[in-house]
């Protein structure tokens, strides 16, 4: 009789001893309470010391104030422009194939190799007073730079790969299958879109938006250039912290 066939041994993708992923996990842990958590634990402390009341006085001054309200507006504006043109890219890049398609892959990712600050004079270069577009603008008494539409345009510069790189790998990876499905059955590019393309993308969609958000309200290269630095009207929130440290008002 032949002997009953043994069963496949069973491999563990991590065999490392537990002593060497404790070490690991410890030192991923410090690192991050070094570098995250700490940092952000001295900016509470810091905030609190002279107790509530001063930290709310210090949060609804009216300069304060002011570069929230104007953070906020750009990031409201920012974030849904981006988001509009990382599905459409994403969804270009990933379901179609079109001439330049290497090319848009190279712009998107245009934004992380170039300066934050360079990209602010770029605009100032081209919009401001002094700039190329600069005699044209001030004629139909259009102001771009040292007002919102230069920091929005700033911002979007310095956020716009965030949403795209989130949704272009895992669009990739999906395929079209799913969205061929759909049109087969009858649906239309629209319907398929809705319900078939953005739900298996949404948790990436998500995590990019967050991503961009984050970028847009905490940018500070780029919008410092652009800004201006005029209180109440065109500091944001990074800016005016800025302010107020040179001003030695650190408590």
């Amino acid at each position: 009789m032949a002997e009953p066939r043994r069963p496949a041994p069973r491999y563990r993708i991590a065999s490392e001893p537990p002593a060497a992923r404790a070490v690991a996990i410890s030192v991923a842990i410090a690192f991050l309470a070094l570098f995250v958590l700490l940092p952000l634990a001295v900016v509470l402390v810091e905030a609190l010391r002279q107790g509530l009341p001063a930290a709310w006085e210090a949060i609804t001054e009216p300069d304060a104030l002011a570069a929230v309200g104007l953070t906020l507006t750009v990031a409201a504006i920012t974030v849904p422009l981006n988001g509009i043109f990382g599905i459409a890219a994403a969804w270009a890049i990933a379901k179609f194939d079109f001439p330049g398609k290497s090319l848009l892959i190279t712009l998107i990712d245009l934004p992380f190799s170039v300066s934050p600050v360079v990209a602010g004079l770029v605009f100032v270069l081209l919009f401001g007073a002094q700039g190329y577009l600069g005699p044209l603008l001030q004629d139909h008494d259009v102001k771009i730079i040292f007002a919102l539409p230069g920091i929005v345009l700033a911002t979007t510069f310095v956020t716009f790969p965030f949403i795209a790189r989130e949704l272009i790998p895992l669009m990739q990876d999906q395929g079209t299958a799913d969205e061929e499905a759909g049109l087969t059955l009858g649906a239309s590019g629209l319907r398929v879109f809705l319900t078939v393309t953005l739900p298996n993308v949404r948790w990436a969609l998500l995590y990019g938006v967050l991503l961009c958000n984050a970028r847009a309200m905490g940018e500070f290269g780029a919008v410092a250039v652009v800004s201006g630095h005029i209180r109440g009207l065109t500091n944001t929130m990074p800016l005016q912290v800025e302010i107020l440290y040179n001003e030695y008002a650190v408590s």
